[in-house]
């Protein structure tokens, strides 16, 4: 429960969090974010840790935060930017790897006797990843949970590294910008400032909202069909 409690106050208070971590560890902290970010795209059991909150809020100290202390902190929008970008290409690249290597292995586990995961799931994830992969690898960024287990899924489903690799860069590439510039914008605004945990509910919401949206949308075909 106090690691709950303590992983929960890290994601809602990012800004006062990542001010200290600045001051206590300096340049270190572009080495720490580096490694949130490509443990959290690449680790396909570590879905959890903040990815969207913490590009919004490193944007954020880019542009300057002053803490309640008065000291004034910030990073390097250009190096924050070129280093995560790595970062999140080479976590899902590490992903597609182990659902390519060791994926099939892992659904092959059995309980009671029974596979845990359909064979001919396999195919169809190879058929739908065929077909939409390169959409689905770019558009997964914005979901959280998801963007872990896309590339995984891509893996095993034995999508081509040479499709897989180039979508990877550019759901990369726009993932961390347009986040990281979202915060270096917008962040040092009265209101976001003043309501920080209620934006970053607000970026989870808007994440998961085409999630939801393709739910519903698969719940009214499948209504229709049977109609």
């Amino acid at each position: 429960m106090d690691f709950i409690h303590s992983f929960l106050d890290f994601f809602l208070h990012l800004d006062v969090h990542l001010a200290d971590m600045i001051l206590n560890y300096g340049n270190w902290i572009y080495a720490i974010l580096f490694l949130i970010i490509f443990v959290e795209t690449g680790v396909v059991v570590m879905p959890f840790l903040p990815g969207d909150s913490l590009l919004f809020a490193a944007g954020t100290f880019c542009a300057g935060v002053t803490t309640q202390s008065g000291e004034t902190v910030h990073m390097s929008l250009a190096l924050v930017i070129g280093l995560l970008i790595v970062a999140a290409v080479l976590g899902d690249g590490l992903n597609y790897f182990l659902g390519k290597k060791i994926g099939l292995k892992m659904l092959e586990m059995k309980i009671r006797g029974k596979q845990m995961v359909n064979p001919k799931y396999i195919q169809q994830t190879h058929e739908f990843y065929e077909k939409h992969g390169p959409k689905t690898i770019i558009i997964a960024r914005f979901v959280p949970i998801v963007r872990t287990f896309a590339p995984f899924v891509a893996g095993i489903g034995a999508m081509t590294y040479s499709k897989f690799i180039r979508f990877n860069i550019i759901g990369g590439v726009v993932w961390v910008v347009l986040l990281t510039l979202a915060g270096y914008f917008f962040g040092s605004l009265p209101f976001v400032k003043n309501n920080f945990e209620t934006v970053i509910f607000g970026i989870i919401g808007l994440s998961i909202l085409p999630m939801i949206i393709e739910i519903i949308r698969a719940k009214m075909n499948a209504k229709k069909e049977k109609i």
